[in-house]
């Protein structure tokens, strides 16, 4: 895979402090220290403990957008006395809680600046709590005996508990002690399709193949645990990444105290490390849900979103919090830690949740299709039946071959769905051929099978073209008085149907259109099939050198078009169908 290596920004250096001014314009109760990058509550209640985070941008929303929040360059820790400045601007009658990911730099920085502030104000030094959140279960014990766990996404669950706590007016020991037990309880597990780019640098040679993921990937381009090929679907590698997190005989990992009988609660934390749709984002955090489901974990919460990013990465991280048993004694409830996670905030880089316990997946009963009465007294035949089928196979067959060629089509042209959307038709016909539920010995009901296919399997604005027309043609073929489909019978029905879809679309031919193709078939087959297939042929080839007037294409540069001499994906589609058919 190549990496994305372009960006909108002004200049590199710039980036950073830009994004912290728009995210204070967009969050007026924010402001903003320019030159030392400290981001912070500008009407803050100095009467509760305050809570301090940061590191290196290129997180966000982390760190910024769960305040105060020191901002390094892009991956660089914040300089110590970037640090000293957050920690004076935010100063209060009760205490600090510094909460770090536990990178080198950061504890170093942070750790540096409270130090200093505790020399420079020892009236003050036990006001000030330090905090550093470790929860990769990547690296083994062996490889990280000395520097630990990395830090992910699930400090992102320890600012919003003990912030939350802070806001209840507890004390600086109070919110510390819970915010490392918390620290204590969570696994997180990343998982990435390639590396992400920095802006300002060079694209980096160390990203994955075409068909390649890497578990355990690190958030600031580390090399992961592992690599992968090919990539597996989604029921295969959740599984594999939760094992990592809830093992208990790993000696390796096992850093969380799951019981796996069937007893364990979890907060669960599914979130995009920055490249990922939410398409697929729904689609991780539903298989995530099912293994637990499967596996006797009860999940308490649900959050997922964009909470720790990784810039543009392609990935997403699972983040557990083992909530702690009714059972246990000594420490804190897990109604408690729910509490706070579910306490309301104006915090930026918080997520909407429902606060409650995820229902169970909900089962659909589907009633079974009625079968509708035919409304015709006599089936209409082919006058050849094995013929007709044979035509029908042929057509599906070569829009299945020609898909590759119509998606790079409509890549250029339009959305690039095109030729899967006719996969998808041709794919379903075959099946409803195979089960004679379309067939030479019922030609209106052969058409009235398609017509619901082009509905059901392929959707979109060809799917209710290709619905109408058929439908449509099943109307005219349905008031023919002969028994058998003759040429005739075909050429009537085809010019009613075409008339039937020009009420619902202004594309008229010459309009780039698969209307072009269309119209050129129907028109000429009253003198013979071939004549029809040639003038199709023709109007498709055609569409390569006209400007669209209606369909995607006419959103796309005509010039780019014409001289790239791309036809119309819809229009090639068409011309695909009737010269297998023909064949």
């Amino acid at each position: 895979m190549v990496v994305q290596s372009k960006h909108f920004l002004n200049t590199a250096p710039s980036l950073v402090l830009d994004s912290l001014e728009g995210l204070c314009a967009i969050n007026t109760h924010l402001a903003l220290d320019p030159i030392h990058r400290v981001v912070y509550l500008a009407d803050q209640d100095r009467s509760k403990v305050a809570l301090l985070c940061g590191g290196g941008s290129g997180h966000e929303p982390s760190h910024s957008g769960f305040v105060a929040a020191v901002c390094g360059n892009v991956f660089a820790s914040p300089s110590a006395s970037q640090v000293r400045r957050a920690i004076d601007l935010i100063d209060n009658e009760k205490g600090t809680i510094i909460v770090v990911k536990n990178y080198t730099g950061d504890v170093l920085n942070f750790g540096l600046a409270k130090e200093e502030y505790a020399a420079r104000y020892p009236d003050k030094a036990d006001r000030v709590k330090f905090v550093i959140v470790g929860d990769d279960v990547a690296v083994g014990r062996t490889q990280g005996s000395i520097v630990g766990r990395r830090g992910l996404a699930g400090v992102c669950l320890v600012y919003k508990i003990a912030g939350a706590l802070a806001q209840t007016g507890a004390s600086v020991d109070e919110i510390y002690d819970v915010a490392q037990y918390v620290s204590s309880r969570l696994g997180t597990i990343g998982v990435g399709l390639d590396h992400c780019h920095v802006p300002g640098t060079a694209v980096p040679d160390t990203h994955l193949g075409t068909n390649e993921l890497e578990i355990g990937l690190g958030i600031h381009n580390e090399s992961g645990h592992r690599r992968i090929s090919p990539v597996p679907p989604l029921n295969e590698l959740i599984p594999t990444l939760l094992e990592m997190i809830t093992s208990t005989t790993d000696k390796e990992r096992s850093f969380v105290p799951f019981k796996n009988d069937g007893t364990d609660r979890v907060v669960l934390l599914v979130n995009n490390l920055g490249g990922l749709s939410e398409l697929e984002l729904g689609g991780i955090v539903a298989e995530v849900r099912r293994a637990l489901d499967k596996s006797g974990i009860k999940i308490m919460r649900l959050l997922s979103g964009s909470f720790m990013t990784s810039l543009n990465m392609p990935g997403f991280s699972i983040t557990m919090l083992l909530l702690p048993a009714a059972n246990d004694t000594g420490t804190l409830s897990a109604d408690l830690i729910i509490s706070l996670l579910d306490d309301s905030t104006n915090t930026p880089g918080w997520k909407w949740s429902s606060r409650s316990v995820p229902k169970p997946p909900s089962v659909f009963s589907s009633l079974p299709t009625a079968t509708p009465a035919k409304a015709w007294s006599a089936s209409l035949k082919a006058p050849d039946i094995n013929q007709f089928n044979s035509a029908v196979e042929r057509a599906c067959q070569a829009l299945i071959i020609a898909e590759p060629e119509i998606t790079r089509m409509d890549s250029i042209a339009g959305d690039g769905d095109c030729g899967l959307t006719l996969k998808g038709g041709a794919t379903a016909v075959l099946e409803a051929l195979s089960k004679n539920s379309i067939s030479g010995n019922d030609v209106l009901g052969s058409v009235i099978t398609i017509s619901r296919i082009a509905e059901d399997a392929m959707g979109g604005t060809s799917g209710a073209l290709y619905s109408i027309f058929f439908s449509a043609l099943a109307q005219a073929l349905a008031k023919s008085s002969s028994s058998i489909a003759t040429q005739e019978v075909w050429c009537t029905a085809l010019e009613a149907a075409l008339g039937r879809l020009y009420t619902y679309t202004r594309a008229r031919p010459p309009s780039r259109t698969l209307v072009d193709p269309l119209a050129a078939f129907v028109g000429t087959l009253s003198s013979g099939l071939a004549a029809a297939v040639k003038a199709a042929g023709e109007a498709a080839e055609g569409t390569k050198d006209i400007d669209a007037k209606a369909g995607r294409s006419a959103y796309v540069d005509s010039i780019k078009l014409k001289a790239e001499r791309v036809a119309d994906p819809g229009a090639w589609g068409v011309k695909v169908v009737v010269e297998a058919l023909a064949q």
